[in-house]
């Protein structure tokens, strides 16, 4: 199997390395930037989806919102599977449509990593019953909101007390935020959708970890799971565990049995 990757960001690299280690390629990278053609370590770099080659089998898009927007339609309608971690891409209901169609046209699959958070799959287990509630609680160090709409609301280099700057919806949460609110995204998708899942986003000097609360109730009962997570060394906006699940989609998408 010949794997992609697009973007060569902090995700991008981490998850070419992880490739790397396991045999897996990559192969090609999609890239805005540098020198195009074939590297004497054997990855081709590429511009465009057009230029792919016709028997890669996979591409994993690492390069954010407007990258998924720009490609993701192009390479799905070529044939090749697309694993993505930008998944607050899809509060965009044109893009979204954008997306199936191509995928239905190509007769391939856009798979949604599940990012930084967890829980996930008992949230669509959930929502088979009905899911009467659920919320989403983005906690990050002040820093962690450095170059998002935090900054229009909140002094984040003097910030002494926890402070919320986002209150709302998940769909306005993921427009507002692209490169900050994937995983309230993903809740929302496992979950009750973009307009049912509420979500608050909070900047907190006394945490120095990323902190996701999901708490959801329905026909089930209800639950709290609430995870801490680490960012990349090399970019302290880009999740460890976002990375992670990634290279654990494309595990799964090769695997023989799979969870």
């Amino acid at each position: 199997m010949k794997t992609g990757i697009i973007g060569e960001g902090a995700i991008g690299r981490y998850v070419a390395d992880a490739l790397t280690s396991r045999g897996l390629g990559p192969h090609v990278i999609l890239t805005r930037s540098g020198p195009t053609g074939t590297a004497p370590g054997g990855i081709t770099r590429v511009r465009s989806p057009e230029a792919l080659p016709d028997d890669l089998s996979l591409m994993i898009d690492c390069a954010g919102h407007a990258a998924l927007a720009q490609h993701g339609p192009a390479i799905l309608s070529r044939g090749i599977d697309l694993i993505t971690v930008s998944l607050g891409a899809l509060a965009d209901p044109a893009l979204e449509t954008a997306l199936t169609e191509a995928a239905e046209q190509g007769r391939a699959q856009l798979h949604l990593a599940s990012g930084a958070i967890g829980a996930l799959d008992a949230l669509c287990a959930a929502k088979v019953g009905g899911l009467s509630e659920v919320t989403y609680t983005g906690r990050k160090p002040p820093r962690g909101w450095k170059g998002s709409p935090a900054e229009n609301t909140l002094d984040l280099d003097t910030l002494d007390t926890a402070a919320t700057h986002f209150e709302g919806t998940a769909r306005d949460a993921a427009t507002t935020y692209p490169k900050n609110a994937n995983v309230a995204a993903a809740v929302a998708l496992a979950g009750a959708g973009f307009d049912a899942t509420q979500v608050r986003l909070i900047a907190d000097p006394a945490v120095t970890a990323n902190i996701h609360e999901i708490h959801a109730a329905g026909a089930f009962g209800q639950f709290h799971f609430r995870i801490e997570g680490h960012a990349l060394p090399d970019n302290p906006r880009s999740s460890a565990l976002a990375a992670m699940s990634a290279v654990a989609a494309i595990e799964r998408h090769i695997a023989p049995v799979t969870t």
